[in-house]
């Protein structure tokens, strides 16, 4: 029943929330239809907070719903995801916020759709086909650019005008194929190969408009995505619009989020280039003229320096120097030769005083037989032997007519004993 109440006796806010809290919990279980645009499951917790939208209008309600009612479901929730939920309303007091405690959770329509692609991402992405490592560098201009669309479509004219915008000599190798339908896939898959084998395309891009999920639905075609993996020509994905992500994009080596945006990435602007261009030339020429600068100053400073301005004007205090050096040289070396000639000199002197040679100037007399053997004792020698008289200046040849001994004074050793 209604609250009794006035401006003199108000309904606390706990009474209010707690009145709207029976009202609502008499609504009971209800079976409620949206799409899921948040998804929170904090890690050390068992409940799970999703945002559940209207398809029609901007509404949206909070759900809370058990971990393992979440886990049960066939194939991952994700956002996007259409469901049905089997939810009972209720009022927290707390915050006084309303929330449908969930009971059961079913993918219905595009949500199931949904979930599947994402589990399709999953094993992809597992098996390491997204890998950024191996993604692959554009080329920054290319010769010739590969396109995979349909025939006549607005995708082609928005890749093919808006690149030759750009840069007008841009060239192209188009192949056509569906770009939705059962056939698509197949399609896409041999013009892809067709252009991976020409080795005149650099680059290949693959090019439709938007569409509902199930349009894009080919471009999430696993054989789709295996032969974009197994290209050696670098992919781009140019499928949809923005929000639109098939696994194409994810495999791609690059992503453009529309047909327009992949002619603006894949070619130059020639007019920005040009401008590049000039702007690098002024700043080349700028750089050059300051070399310039910079290398006349040190010239002018060098032959500014008195040794470069008059080379002879540090000459003539070095002649003096080498002059009194060569002076100072010629007298060391005169009292080296002096000093070396008085050495020479009194050696000569001891040499001489030495000399058995002297000896016999003096008047004195070597004695030998024919043989040379010297005779040092008068009993060494016979009457009338053949003699050699050695004296000073030659030998004399004699005989001996007659011995005199002489008594020989006593040694020093024999005087002492």
């Amino acid at each position: 029943m209604a609250l009794e109440t006035s401006p003199e006796s108000p309904a606390p806010v706990r009474q209010v929330v707690g009145a709207i809290g029976g009202w609502v919990d008499r609504l009971g279980a209800v079976w409620v239809e949206g799409q899921v645009i948040g998804l929170n499951r904090p890690a050390n917790s068992g409940t799970d907070f999703i945002r559940l939208r209207d398809k029609l209008a901007e509404v949206s309600v909070d759900l809370t719903a058990p971990r393992a009612v979440v886990d049960s479901l066939p194939s991952p929730l994700v956002n996007g995801a259409q469901v049905i939920v089997h939810a009972k309303p209720a009022v927290y007091p707390t915050r006084g916020s309303l929330s449908l405690q969930v009971r059961e959770i079913r993918l219905v329509g595009e949500g199931e759709l949904l979930a599947r692609l994402e589990r399709r991402r999953q094993l992809l992405a597992a098996e390491g086909l997204f890998a950024l490592e191996l993604k692959r560098p554009l080329p920054f201009l290319p010769r010739r650019i590969g396109l995979v669309t349909a025939r006549d479509s607005a995708a082609e004219k928005d890749v093919v005008e808006n690149a030759r915008r750009r840069w007008p000599g841009v060239d192209f190798a188009v192949a056509y194929a569906a770009m939705q339908g059962p056939n698509c896939a197949a399609q896409v898959i041999d013009a892809l190969r067709t252009l991976d084998g020409d080795p005149t395309v650099e680059v290949i891009v693959i090019a439709r408009g938007g569409g509902s999920v199930e349009d894009l639905l080919p471009f999430s075609d696993e054989g789709l995505i295996r032969a974009v993996h197994a290209t050696r020509t670098p992919v781009v994905s140019a499928i949809g619009h923005e929000p639109d992500t098939p696994i194409l994009d994810l495999v791609a080596d690059l992503r453009a989020s529309t047909p327009t945006d992949a002619a603006r990435r894949i070619v130059p602007d020639v007019v920005e280039e040009t401008q590049r261009i000039l702007q690098t030339r002024e700043r080349l020429r700028r750089w050059m003229r300051h070399r310039v600068s910079t290398e006349q100053q040190q010239i002018d400073s060098l032959r500014s320096r008195p040794s470069l301005a008059d080379p002879r004007s540090g000459l003539a205090g070095r002649v003096d120097e080498v002059t009194a050096l060569r002076a100072r040289g010629r007298r060391v070396l005169g009292h080296v030769l002096d000093r070396s000639e008085d050495d020479l000199g009194h050696q000569l002197a001891r040499v001489r005083a030495l000399s058995p040679l002297a000896t016999l100037r003096r008047g004195y007399a070597v004695l030998s037989d024919a043989d040379g053997h010297l005779f040092s004792s008068v009993a060494d020698v016979t009457t009338g032997q053949a003699v050699t008289v050695r004296v000073a200046d030659g030998r004399i040849a004699a005989s001996v007519d007659g011995v005199e001994p002489i008594p020989l004074p006593p040694s020093p050793e024999e005087s002492d004993a």
